[in-house]
């Protein structure tokens, strides 16, 4: 299992709505996300900064960024670009974290 981590940002108005977008994910997503190998997807909100850590577990690094390229990511990032700073092709900016501890 892969284990990721990474931050994101959404708009300092938008958090109540960045939530109920999430309440739940689109089931064509979710169906999406399994489907490529991820099995624990977990976003959480720093209400102070509008700071979002996101962590994930996933089978295949591959296969995670192949998600980038479906039909269906590709509506999510559109849905999504009006609350949260994004990239050209409406990916959400992200920071990568390295990974310095675990405890199994």
């Amino acid at each position: 299992m892969i284990r990721k981590a990474f931050m994101m940002q959404v708009n300092p108005d938008q958090h109540d709505e960045y939530r109920r977008r999430h309440a739940p994910i689109w089931p064509e997503l979710k169906a999406t996300l399994r489907k490529h190998g991820v099995q624990n997807y977990s976003i959480f909100l720093h209400a102070e900064t509008s700071r979002l850590f996101a962590y994930v577990d996933l089978e295949d690094e591959n296969q995670w960024e192949a998600i980038a390229d479906t039909e269906v990511c590709q509506r999510w990032w559109a849905h999504m670009r009006e609350i949260m700073p994004s990239n050209q092709d409406n990916s959400p900016l992200s920071e990568q974290l390295e990974e310095v501890f675990h405890l199994d």
